[in-house]
């Protein structure tokens, strides 16, 4: 039924606040989004794009370098890519993200 992450900064241990990610399908590329959004103060947006997406592969581009510097911090990656398959149907797809200046990680998520 939809996307929803949850962003963990690893540097504080809190939630990355006001980070921007924008959801894209892989055959606009770089062009325009499905959405662009910010997660609230529990670094988390919920959905992320319209309620009900199809079925098929999506980016998520989180713009960590903007929210590095805007904390002060210099940072390695300045954007985190995630390609991935959602089922479609009645499935919610959760994606934790934990995010540090110089690394990054994630899995498949519960909410």
């Amino acid at each position: 039924m939809s996307i929803s992450v949850r962003v963990l900064d690893s540097t504080s241990g809190r939630p990355a606040s006001g980070l921007a990610i924008s959801l894209h399908t892989p055959e606009h590329g770089d062009g325009p989004s499905l959405a662009r959004v910010r997660t609230d103060d529990a670094g988390r947006v919920d959905p992320l794009g319209p309620a009900l997406l199809p079925r098929g592969a999506y980016r998520l581009v989180f713009a960590t370098g903007e929210y590095f510097r805007d904390l002060g911090f210099e940072t390695h990656y300045t954007e985190v890519i995630l390609s991935v398959h959602y089922p479609g149907d009645a499935v919610d797809l959760h994606i934790p993200l934990f995010l540090s200046p110089f690394s990054y990680s994630t899995h498949r998520g519960s909410r």
